[in-house]
């Protein structure tokens, strides 16, 4: 046996049901097993026996005291609670593999009473899985349950509340909801965690008994709770809340992105890591919740793009699946929550890495990824054109689903002939019948949307027919043939034009009845015998004549699968066709004649009568026929007699016979409501004035709520909307709806101290807000609060930007390699190119974002998660002339976010400051129009302030100049002194770096050293024209300077080129004249770096 705990028969049992072959054979064992139980529950082996309920003392549940009818000799089967509990297990599978064990479950609701807690958890585990929401046995434990909540046994307090979230029914609900919230405050974390769980189920069960502003607040309150585990679960129940209300957790956006932050870096245990990644399924659950927080939201959507920014940075440099996992769920929320250009970038560029990937599950996410970002998006589409083209011919059939998923989002006009034949092609080789459905819906809504002339739409949705016509829908049929019969439905037109697509279609079928499929459809023989009947005798490749004649063949061949089932439906729309036909004819051939008068004898009714009146008009009034059938009548209206005035020549025929008039009843009085007559009935009669249109509330939403959906219209016969030419962007654009801010007290978390992980040493020094618009990367340079930060410690390494790689191993740099020459391409990289030019076509004239500032260069995905590869030696400087710098659209002022570390209400609150982000700007929507972006007029200097007292250097203090020696700087006082100075390394100047602004973020991300130095206020350099002017004399080169911002770039380099450093300034006006000034310095050498970083900040003191 396997364990000393089972028995030999249940040992047995196990076997004998993995080594049955059949369900015949399980079946026989079962059978036997449920006798063998029901013998151990009666308690005798060979019937006569019964079982007694008993109250055992002290326990609300009853127990089942086995014996003999006379009270003698106790049953030894079920005595001990380990023989029960193997019982109980046993019944398991017995109502497992879907047979009736309900003569045990009482003994299960005994063994929940059991003070053991093994016992007890499995007896609830029997009832959670067996009794049904109605049996009466679930009452019987509502007592225990209590009794266990109430418990000091912490284990008994679990295995409560875990059968609470399985067996406690809706009208149960308040039989446990108050002990269910007061274990919210227990001591126990465990407790705690699994009273959140079973909180959020009570009100999933009854919302009246626990209300969603009570979940709410607990809600709140635990998320702010000082164990992980605890918070964690929380954020299980805050999601599934805001997909269904997300306005009460709108003011939550600081307090997840805090916890978020904190998590990455590295502030939980240790325990909570998973292949070095710090609590992934955490990170994916709060990334999911800032995605549906801040959908259609940008107020609410500018709080967390830095986070996004670096939290995908940090697990694209993982490289692992954990971190892929956290990658891909990033990529979800960006694509979701208001857009921002440098985030996009950012998901593109992961995007790329996966589909790049050998590994066919990192395709899946890349194909799945794309499919997101492309609908609203679609230039990202277009740099991933051949491995779109490679994924459509992967034998993998769940990777191809998706990437036909991607093919139909990713349609536009230019390319709806491509895509929808790629789909046909893809559905006539299919045999799963999901795959058909879905593909041929699609089909339809892209055909309906983007088709480019009438007379593709009828040659597609006719070649749907015949592929998979029992999948599509009967509407379609009725749209197409209200195409045929309409024509373009603008009066303008020619009609012409319209009896072109008629002859078409007309020319089209014949072809199919010409040479029918083995198979056909039901809706495509349908549609062949309607447009054959109404303009068959349009066709020039076959005479009326011959079409009667192969349509009566068709009708009596007897093969059911070329009639589309043979259905009476079906069979009666040919008849009325060859009618028709017959009709615009002028005379009967004699294939027709003879087929209906076949079918005068029809069991069908409704045939029947139509072949008798039909030969009954053709025997003794064949002149009728035009009347009956006039040619092209279809959208004609029928003229209707409401009076019925055709009958008044009978009726007065009839009552000069003696027929008794017609007299109108009078009203029944029992038909009104009250019962009070004409007046009553007037007084309670119906009213008929419609409401009045809802207001429609618009949390977040504004102008952009149904951005991208598709109004398809209802399926009728008139008024249908014509497919072709459907106009991309006929949303209209709009601004989104300013968030109103909540008056009432909400969750305070500002300036509390860490709870997570080690505590810092010293804090890091507040740094103001800056912004940078020449670097499209996914870290903002206005996070230099955390660059040197003691308790910072990013994924990747020591930098923010970059650097070595404690998650994945991703860290050091490689040396550039010279690019290969390109390879001759082979005719099968030809053809795909083809494909892709087919498939891609369009894309750039489709909509598009807004780009992001013309200077930006965009992210060049790395193993080691940098901007670009690190050279082995710096090339010379090539002097290329910067551009003039673009206006870019103002910052708009965000409130700052406080920091937020998560720990209890009860720790004193201190100032604290937190840098707002200010490099991720929201950008424009897909469907808006683009605002002229207005250019902030320079600030006028102001009138020269008598220098400040140099206070204490804090490099000196620390002890961070040992080995730097430099000359005393000139004061300020003096110009020419100030002119005339320039930084020097190593005993010589410094030499400026010519480079323009894509070279810049290129080497920003290669640049591990940085010192970042903040200046409160600053008289001398109040200005940006004066930090740019300062930097020249330095020695450093101009990169770029943003005026609309008030930020600079410049770079320099050392020793020809061996080292280089790199600075951005922001300076950031204030009252009195002066300005902050913030400047991050970047280098290859840290002494390097260190040194200039400190002669600026002397400079501009």
């Amino acid at each position: 046996m396997s364990g000393m705990h089972l028995s030999r028969e249940f040992f047995e049992l196990i076997k004998a049901i993995g080594e049955s072959k059949s369900k015949q054979e399980e079946d026989r064992i079962i059978a036997s097993e449920i006798i063998a139980l029901k013998k151990k529950l009666d308690g005798t082996s060979g019937g006569g026996g019964g079982g007694i309920i008993t109250m055992s003392p002290g326990s609300p549940i009853p127990s089942m005291g086995m014996g003999t009818p006379g009270g003698k000799g106790g049953n030894n089967e079920l005595s001990s609670k380990k023989k029960a509990r193997e019982f109980l297990v046993r019944l398991l599978y017995v109502e497992m593999l879907g047979h009736d064990g309900s003569f045990g479950f009482i003994k299960a609701v005994e063994l929940a009473a059991s003070q053991s807690i093994m016992h007890k958890k499995t007896g609830y585990l029997i009832c959670s899985c067996c009794l049904s929401p109605d049996h009466e046995f679930r009452f019987m434990l509502v007592n225990q349950m209590q009794r266990d909540l109430i418990s000091s046994n912490l284990l008994e307090c679990q295995g409560a509340l875990v059968a609470v979230t399985n067996l406690i029914t809706p009208d149960l609900v308040t039989t446990v909801s108050s002990q269910v919230i007061g274990l919210l405050d227990h001591n126990s974390e465990v407790v705690r965690k699994k009273a959140i769980i079973a909180l959020h189920r009570l009100h999933q069960l009854s919302p009246d008994a626990v209300t969603k502003e009570e979940l709410v607040d607990k809600l709140r309150k635990m998320l702010c709770d000082r164990d992980p585990s605890v918070m964690g679960s929380t954020l299980n129940a805050i999601e599934a809340v805001a997909r269904v209300d997300v306005q009460p957790f709108k003011d939550l956006v600081p307090s997840l992105v805090s916890v978020l932050k904190q998590i990455c870096e590295r502030r939980l245990p240790s325990e909570y890591d998973y292949h070095r990644i710090p609590a992934p399924w955490i990170q994916m659950k709060i990334v999911r919740i800032l995605s549906v927080i801040g959908k259609n939201d940008s107020q609410s959507s500018e709080g967390m793009y830095e986070i996004l920014a670096d939290c995908l940075r940090k697990a694209d440099e993982a490289g692992i699946n954990a971190s892929n996992a956290i990658v891909y769920e990033c990529i979800r929320c960006i694509t979701t929550i208001y857009p921002n250009p440098v985030l996009l970038d950012a998901a593109g560029a992961s995007i790329s890495r996966f589909l790049s990937s050998r590994s066919q599950n990192l395709k899946y996410l890349g194909v799945t990824g794309l499919a997101s970002i492309v609908e609203r998006h679609p230039k990202y589409a277009a740099d991933h054109q051949l491995a779109v083209i490679e994924c459509l011919e992967d034998k993998d059939e769940t990777l191809l689903r998706k990437t036909l998923d991607l093919l139909y989002r990713m349609t536009n006009p230019v390319n709806v002939e491509f895509i929808t034949d790629r789909l046909l092609h893809f559905l006539r080789g299919s045999t799963d019948p999901y795959m058909k459905k879905d593909l041929t819906g699609k089909i339809c809504a892209i055909a309906e949307r983007y088709a480019p002339n009438n007379a593709w739409y009828v040659r597609t949705i006719t070649e749907l027919f015949k592929i998979g016509g029992d999948m599509v829908n009967p509407a379609v049929a009725t749209n197409l043939m209200s195409l045929i019969a309409e024509g373009t439905g603008n009066e303008d037109d020619d009609e012409e034009a319209d009896m072109v697509l008629r002859k078409q279609a007309v020319e089209l079928y014949v072809s199919i009845l010409a040479n029918p499929p083995n198979r056909m459809p039901r809706v495509l023989v349908e549609t062949l015998a309607w447009v054959l009947g109404e303009y068959g005798y349009l066709s020039s490749a076959m005479t009326l004549d011959t079409i009667i004649d192969s349509m009566c063949t068709l009708l009596q061949s007897g093969n059911t699968a070329k009639l589309g089932g043979g259905a009476p439906t079906t069979r009666r729309l040919v008849l009325s066709a060859i009618m028709k036909m017959v009709a615009q004819y002028g005379s009967c051939p004699t294939a027709a004649s003879k087929c209906i008068d076949a079918y005068t004898k029809s069991q069908d009714p409704d045939t029947q009568r139509r072949c008798v009146e039909f030969m009954a008009i053709l025997t003794t009034a064949p002149y009728l026929l035009g009347e009956v059938f006039p040619v092209d009548a279809s959208l004609e209206d029928v003229e209707v007699d409401v009076d019925l005035s055709f009958m008044n020549g009978l009726v007065a025929e009839a009552v000069s016979n003696g027929a008794r008039p017609y007299q109108k009843p009078d009203d029944d009085d029992d038909d009104d409501v009250s019962g009070g007559g004409a007046e009553a009935a007037g007084a309670s009669a119906f009213k008929m004035t419609p409401y009045e249109k809802p207001s429609e509330k618009t949390y977040g939403h504004g102008q952009m709520h149904g951005l991208g959906s598709t109004s398809m219209g209802p399926a009728g016969v008139a008024n249908v909307a014509l497919p072709p030419g459907g106009a991309i962007n006929a949303h209209g654009g709009g601004g989104i709806t300013p968030v109103p801010q909540p008056t009432t007290d909400g969750l305070t978390l500002r300036s509390t101290a860490n709870v997570w992980g080690k505590k810092s040493a010293a804090p890091p020094a507040p740094m103001a807000p800056t912004t940078n618009s020449f670097a499209t990367t996914t870290s903002s340079f206005a996070n230099t609060n955390t660059i040197n930060s003691p308790t910072s410690s990013s994924y990747g390494g020591s930098s923010s930007y970059g650097g070595s790689s404690s998650y994945g191993g991703y860290g050091s740099s490689q040396p550039a390699t010279a690019p290969a020459a390109a390879p001759q391409k082979t005719a099968e990289q030809i053809q795909k190119e083809k494909m892709a030019a087919a498939l891609f076509g369009g894309i750039s004239a489709t909509a598009q974002p807004p780009a992001p500032p013309p200077a930006a260069a965009p992210i060049v995905a790395t193993p080691q998660g940098q901007w670009g590869t690190k050279a082995t030696s710096a090339p010379p400087p090539i002097p290329i002339t910067p551009a003039a710098p673009v206006p870019v659209a103002p910052m708009v002022a965000v409130a700052p976010a406080p920091e937020v570390d998560l720990l209890g209400f009860d720790a004193p609150a201190t100032a604290a400051t937190i840098s707002s982000v200010g490099v991720l700007v929201p950008t424009i929507m897909m469907d808006e129009p683009a605002a002229p972006t207005p250019v902030a007029p320079p600030a006028p200097e102001p009138a020269a302030l008598p220098p400040p007292a140099a206070p204490a250097d804090p490099f000196a203090d620390a002890g961070l100049l040992d080995g730097v020696t430099q000359t005393s700087l000139p004061s300020f006082s003096s110009t020419n002194a100030f002119d005339s100075v320039k930084y020097e390394f190593g005993g010589s100047p410094i030499t400026p770096l010519a480079i323009n602004t894509p070279q810049f973020g290129e080497r920003w991300g290669s640049c591990p050293s940085s010192h970042p130095i903040s200046i409160p206020s600053s008289s001398s350099v109040n200005t940006l024209s004066k930090f740019m002017a300062l930097c020249e004399r330095a020695g450093l080169h101009k990169v770029e300077e943003i005026m609309a911002t008030n930020e600079g770039i410049a770079a320099c380099m050392v020793g020809g080129g061996s080292a280089v450093a790199l600075v951005h300034g922001k300076i950031s006006p204030l009252a009195g004249g002066t300005s902050r000034v913030d400047v991050l310095v970047k280098s290859t050498d840290p002494s390097l770096g260190q040194g200039l970083a400190l002669y600026l900040q002397n400079m501009i003191r």
